[in-house]
């Protein structure tokens, strides 16, 4: 009965044994993707403002591009006008006295006031 005993005694030692080793492998898997998941939401964390900055970095340089297309928009406009002040005396002469406020007697010179 002793042996009988003891054989039931290590087979339930067996058992528990067994059943431990099966928890502890599963609380081994559960840790693992614990740790997968934190991993790679630590990894979407640090993206997130590189992201946010990318975006304001981008936005910035579109208005740049704007800014710099009316620049040149403008200085095409400032190299016709002054070639034409260079070369052409009736563009200049009109250009002339239009900001000096001039004008030939009998002349009637109708001025638009542009609202902004």
């Amino acid at each position: 009965m002793a042996i009988m005993a003891a054989g039931t005694l290590h087979a339930a030692k067996l058992a528990r044994l067994k059943t431990r080793i099966r928890i502890l492998g599963f609380l081994n898997r559960v840790m693992f993707v614990a740790l997968c998941g934190a991993a790679g939401f630590l990894v979407v964390a640090k993206a997130l403002p590189q992201r946010n900055e990318l975006v304001r970095l981008e936005k910035c340089l579109d208005e740049a591009k704007f800014l710099e297309r009316e620049v040149a928009a403008e200085r095409e406009q400032m190299r016709i006008e002054h070639r034409a002040l260079r070369e052409d005396p009736g563009y200049m002469e009109v250009h002339a006295r239009d900001r000096l406020d001039l004008h030939l007697d009998g002349e009637k010179v109708l001025r638009f006031s542009r609202e902004r």
